[in-house]
């Protein structure tokens, strides 16, 4: 083969191998995971807060519960709801009774444009848990550290593995927990985090409440394409 046709046979190839790439690009997979807990280093990808950092005294911890038969491993979100608030605290909050699970700061984005549903795999205690979405910050103070915020309740039945899947649209905008009563409309393609949160009051009809110690085993998150 002539120097000259190798260069276009090269050619060739490349353009083939990018429209190609293009295409799949277009039409992403009908699943993304975004969260997998089956090992331990997934711990690193996540810190927990709870009133206990303004006085209160919930208490919450997340770790890895390895399968004995093999499988891969689960993590566990648990603790204990308290509505007290310590008598030293100089803090003067308004309400107590909350813990949650954030995950740190993705590096860069996770574009989640092509998808429309959230999807969790999930094994609980009865009670409602908040999923939160936080993406890149436009809402309420555009330039500001504080990422915006969007929520959606999810029960989680006793016992049982269960996959809840809440669709985009379900995602109320937040500020601080509190639902803004503006109609806004998220950007898939600039998520900087997700949480899961629970509170000792609040939630859905018939769900488990009130004070005490909660538990729910999470296997994955994942982001669906349903539409």
């Amino acid at each position: 083969m002539s120097r000259f046709r190798a260069l276009l046979q090269a050619s060739l190839n490349a353009t083939k191998r990018a429209l190609i790439w293009n295409a799949e690009d277009l039409v992403p997979p009908s699943e993304k995971y975004i969260f997998n807990f089956n090992a331990k280093e997934e711990l690193k990808r996540w810190h927990l807060y709870s009133d206990s950092e303004y006085g209160g005294l919930s208490s919450a911890s997340l770790e890895i519960k390895e399968s004995g038969n093999g499988s891969n491993g689960t993590g566990v979100f648990s603790g204990n709801l308290s509505l007290d608030v310590s008598e030293s605290s100089r803090w003067n909050i308004t309400r107590s009774g909350f813990c949650g699970m954030r995950s740190k700061k993705f590096d860069g984005f996770i574009d989640l444009d092509g998808y429309d549903t959230i999807a969790l795999k999930l094994k609980g205690d009865g009670r409602c848990y908040i999923s939160t979405i936080y993406t890149e910050n436009w809402v309420n103070s555009p330039g500001q550290q504080e990422d915006n915020s969007w929520q959606a309740f999810v029960f989680v039945p006793k016992d049982n593995w269960y996959i809840a899947k809440i669709p985009l649209a379900r995602y109320l905008p937040t500020w601080r927990g509190n639902v803004i009563d503006e109609k806004l409309e998220m950007n898939p393609s600039r998520v900087v985090g997700m949480s899961l949160s629970v509170n000792a009051e609040g939630g859905i009809p018939d769900a488990r409440s009130g004070p005490g110690d909660f538990q729910v085993e999470i296997d994955w998150i994942k982001a669906l394409r349903m539409q």
